[in-house]
């Protein structure tokens, strides 16, 4: 058996469908709220509803990292200042694809996956209650005064800023790894599976399970948005 056979046959399941299909979604829902608000016209509707994706998939992937597979919970990545600290002083590249020291995210990536949640969800959150102080407001504006949505509209903005920020490091630290450390992190998040000992995979990615959540925060969402007080941007 040649290398390419046995890094091929050594590959296991790590990443469960639910945590890939989130990671995408979410590339493809935060790029599509960018965009929406940058192009001119009336793109406010698939704002809104980029907005929305954004906050369905990262409740869901909080939820996901409580009951979810192995490598998907919180208790399996997150880590603490010694160890992070530790983390960063044993770089190294790794010439063999078949490096298995951080099946799951490593601690530095944990760091990173915890920031974007938090972002993610602040700045899909204040959106729900912003406005454009024109016509257009978020779908939960009814539920607040104009003073607290002109305020969470300025820390809608403000934090978008931030996000970005945190998403172009999370993209460099990615090709870092790629480039420097011989470490690709992008094919596993494609294909679930990574170079390890077949005891150590996960045997199935439990997709039944995160659709149930992903339904009931969508509903919860939608009962939220369907019974909101009727919006009034200004008082006449």
């Amino acid at each position: 058996m040649n290398d390419s056979d046995q890094k091929t046959a050594n590959l296991i399941l790590v990443w469960d469908l639910a945590v890939r299909v989130i990671h995408w979604g979410l590339v493809v829902s935060v790029f599509g709220a960018w965009l929406t608000r940058e192009l001119e016209g009336d793109w406010f509707a698939w704002h809104t509803r980029f907005g929305y994706a954004v906050l369905v998939l990262a409740l869901t992937r909080v939820v996901w990292g409580v009951v979810g597979t192995r490598y998907a919970r919180f208790t399996h990545f997150v880590r603490g200042p010694s160890t992070i600290l530790n983390y960063l002083k044993n770089l190294r590249v790794s010439r063999s694809s078949a490096d298995t020291r951080d099946l799951g995210h490593n601690p530095l990536g944990a760091v990173m996956i915890v920031v974007l949640l938090s972002l993610l969800l602040m700045q899909a959150v204040t959106g729900l209650f912003a406005n454009d102080q024109i016509l257009e407001t978020g779908p939960l504006f009814g539920y607040v005064s104009v003073a607290l949505s002109d305020q969470l509209t300025t820390v809608h903005k403000q934090l978008f800023d931030v996000l970005w920020a945190a998403i172009s490091l999370h993209v460099l630290a990615v090709f870092f790894y790629l480039w420097v450390l011989r470490q690709n992190l992008i094919k596993p998040m494609w294909s679930g599976r990574k170079p390890g000992v077949a005891s150590d995979g996960i045997t199935h990615s439990r997709t039944g399970w995160a659709v149930v959540i992903a339904l009931v925060v969508s509903s919860l969402l939608a009962l939220l948005v369907v019974t909101a007080p009727e919006a009034f941007l200004f008082d006449f």
